[in-house]
């Protein structure tokens, strides 16, 4: 195997267990020079995945972190050592982390209400910007944050990583570019999943700082529903209950509100109906997607179910009838990729994100998408709330929104 031809650093970890060889006497293990540097903001679970995957990647090099949690950052520190023996620098404020001279990128990984905080300082740097979805809680927030981009001149990418799983990126193959169904009419997803984990201050126990359960888990299959549909959603209707996870769960006197089931139906502009089915009290992992078309259907499925038994771990089906031949696969990333974070996801994220800092086009989540995720998770929540079927449009003006994407 060509070392040039391996996308990435995959096989070039220098962690303790590479130690045993100096530097000069490397070659296949040897060490490529990062192209970018980048700073970490927010040190919590997914800043750790983004940490490892970004030094594994070696596209970019993490330079810094800054996090208000002094237990974050000595975690981060320690988490950092295993997988390089470079060292980092922990920055005392947030404005020293974004405007540093030696970094290109900022990684913006804070829980969900400070996005657009952060992001307005992170902004005035003008340095190409990962932020983590869902881009905002509220929808005043993600419309500005879209207002902010329109004018912004560097990179400002947003973390809708699904796209990349193995699943969904040869689903988007099939549908959007080989056409494998003919015209999409139908869309369904489902995730059925264990609860919530635990956050710094359990902020994703409660509505008002993950923006919801259907925003803050969903807006991934939101996006992903848009992104098949290829169309605006201009319709939505959902229902759900907190019926069993965090019901008698409490932090510093509040209770927990999130939804931990729901079925949402959207309608799109087009024509294009999509279904969504969730619950997150499942003893496993589970997502499965169904696009038919009117000369075919695309199935793709994950599972991990914790259980001894043999079993395929993801399945895709592309079946056409008369139409052309069909064929059933097992996606799927080397094991290192997968184990890295989001079964693969995140890799071929930060390797988006280094593309688009060099210059290059990807299909990775604009701001535009990120809005429209956020568009749909809102609209169900809302939804949820009143029993009411919500018009996006009267959704949007009621928040002061013109449409203008």
């Amino acid at each position: 195997m060509s070392r040039e031809k391996i996308d990435g650093q995959l096989f070039s970890y220098t962690g303790p267990a590479f130690h045993y060889i100096n530097e000069e006497e490397r070659h296949f293990f040897a060490k490529e020079p990062a192209q970018f540097r980048v700073n970490l903001i927010g040190c919590g679970m997914i800043g750790m995945e983004h940490m490892r995957v970004a030094t594994r990647v070696g596209r970019s090099a993490i330079h810094g972190v800054f996090d208000l949690n002094e237990r974050s950052v000595k975690v981060a520190k320690e988490e950092f050592a295993k997988i390089t023996d470079e060292d980092f620098k922990v920055y005392d404020s947030l404005e020293a982390a974004c405007n540093d001279p030696e970094v290109d990128g900022i990684l913006i990984c804070t829980p969900n209400f400070t996005h657009l905080d952060v992001l307005k300082v992170a902004i005035k740097s003008g340095k190409h910007i990962f932020m983590e979805k869902p881009m905002a809680t509220k929808l005043e927030d993600a419309y500005e944050i879209t207002k902010m981009a329109k004018e912004y001149g560097a990179v400002l990418q947003i973390g809708l990583q699904y796209r990349y799983k193995s699943i969904y990126s040869e689903a988007i193959h099939e549908v959007l570019e080989r056409k494998a169904v003919g015209e999409v009419k139908m869309i369904n997803i489902m995730e059925h999943r264990i609860p919530f984990l635990d956050k710094v201050n359990q902020w994703n126990k409660f509505s008002k700082f993950s923006g919801g359960t259907l925003v803050e888990k969903c807006c991934h299959y939101f996006d992903l529903m848009n992104l098949f549909a290829q169309s605006r959603p201009v319709r939505v209707y959902a229902n759900g209950s907190q019926s069993t996870n965090f019901r008698d769960f409490e932090f510093k006197g509040e209770k927990s509100d999130i939804l931990d089931s729901a079925f949402v139906t959207v309608e799109y502009e087009n024509g294009v109906r999509a279904g969504f089915n969730l619950c997150m009290f499942a003893p496993m992992f589970h997502e499965e997607l169904l696009v038919c078309g009117d000369e075919g259907r695309v199935k793709a499925a994950e599972i991990e179910d914790f259980s001894e038994n043999a079993r395929l771990r993801t399945e895709m089906e592309v079946f056409c009838g008369q139409n052309r031949p069909s064929k059933t696969s097992q996606p799927s990333y080397p094991k290192l990729i997968e184990a890295s974070g989001h079964n693969g996801a995140t890799w071929f994220e930060h390797i988006a994100f280094a593309d688009q800092m060099a210059g290059k086009k990807t299909n990775s989540a604009t701001v535009e998408e990120g809005f429209w995720s956020v568009v749909v998770g809102c609209a169900a929540e809302e939804s949820v709330k009143t029993g009411k079927i919500i018009e996006v449009a009267e959704l949007l003006k009621s928040k002061g929104i013109d449409l203008f994407c």
